[in-house]
């Protein structure tokens, strides 16, 4: 079969690594993102896409929009690819794109269709506090993520995993399923089923002020928005500006989902629950892990920071190089 491969992200490596290891394939071509300048260095960097395949030695076509350029367009038509897959490209294609291909466009998506069709389908599905996600192959149309459904495979969310965490697992899912979708697909094996646009739900681009922390939040509320735009929400800190890279919500009630060092935590500190009025407040520090704020609901657990200019560290390390201390308050973030 052959395929031209549309990627960019690191989410999609795996994906198009399964398929040059696979001898029913035969990768044409990689279109991707145009190289970008990074922060430090300011240079020009390659997609993690791009890297993969000019290690391989394929032809990399990079057109800033793929619908508009002439040049890509004449060579997608020219390549007579039985099929193009798609994931996470960044670019919307046309319809003139999506009828080239002899099998058509498939596209792995990020989230169990048609829940969370968009750009952000596993940031959105964390912070909506979804205990099940997964990978949808489907049959590309003109809209968002509305095409045929061709196979879905699922996993658990478990309460402590993160966008990233996410993302890697579902990558190799990813993978996986869109081998098994492409081989079904050639023998005929799939019926492809329509979407229920009834049940859909969407899941856009993240803004920059959904990265900021409101302590007015539930404690599972604000645990879910941390590990969902994770490593990105903020709050302040002595009028700092401080990253939340990762949290825990803590209560009265026990919760499975916790590890047990933190369980024994939240059956220590029942009491503590809703001890302040003030949301952002320290009201314990957990030694050996860290300082434990209260929010609007329940309790929240620091299990780790970033300071502005610094790396991450573990909530003890920051507890221990600011001398914090119980009843000092967290700000909200921007």
């Amino acid at each position: 079969m052959k395929i031209v491969f549309f990627g960019t992200p690191e989410f999609a490596v795996h994906t198009l690594e399964k398929l040059l290891n696979h001898s029913e394939f035969e990768v044409l071509a990689v279109v991707t993102q145009p190289d970008k300048r990074r922060e430090r260095g300011n240079k020009l960097m390659p997609s993690p896409v791009k890297v993969i395949a000019t290690a391989h030695n394929l032809p990399v076509w990079q057109p800033e929009r793929v619908k508009k350029d002439t040049e890509t367009l004449t060579q997608l038509k020219q390549s007579d690819a039985d099929v193009f897959v798609v994931v996470a490209y960044g670019q919307i294609l046309s319809s003139k794109i999506l009828n080239m291909p002899k099998l058509g466009c498939i596209n792995v998506h990020g989230s169990i269709l048609p829940k969370y069709r968009g750009a952000a389908p596993i940031q959105w599905c964390l912070y909506n506090g979804e205990r099940e996600t997964g990978i949808t192959t489907m049959l590309m149309d003109a809209g968002m993520d509305t095409g045929p459904m061709l196979q879905i495979a699922t996993t658990p969310i478990g309460l402590l995993d993160n966008a990233q965490d996410i993302a890697n697992r579902l990558a190799v899912i990813g993978g996986d399923l869109l081998v098994e979708t492409l081989l079904k697909l050639e023998r005929q094996e799939i019926q492809p089923i329509p979407q229920d646009n009834l049940a859909a739900s969407y899941a856009p681009l993240i803004q920059k002020q959904d990265y900021g922390l409101d302590w007015s939040k539930s404690a599972i509320e604000l645990h879910n928005q941390i590990r969902g735009f994770y490593p990105n929400c903020t709050a302040t800190f002595r009028n700092n500006l401080l990253k939340i890279t990762a949290s825990a919500p803590l209560g009265s009630v026990g919760n499975p989902d916790l590890p047990p060092e933190l369980q024994e935590l939240v059956d220590k500190l029942s009491d503590l629950s809703n001890v302040s009025d003030r949301p952002g407040v320290v009201v314990s520090i957990a030694k050996g892990i860290g300082a434990i704020i209260q929010t609007g609901e329940g309790l929240l657990l620091l299990r780790e920071v970033q300071l502005a200019g610094k790396r991450p560290q573990a909530g003890w390390d920051f507890v221990n190089g600011t001398h914090l201390t119980v009843g000092e308050v967290f700000g909200a973030g921007s």
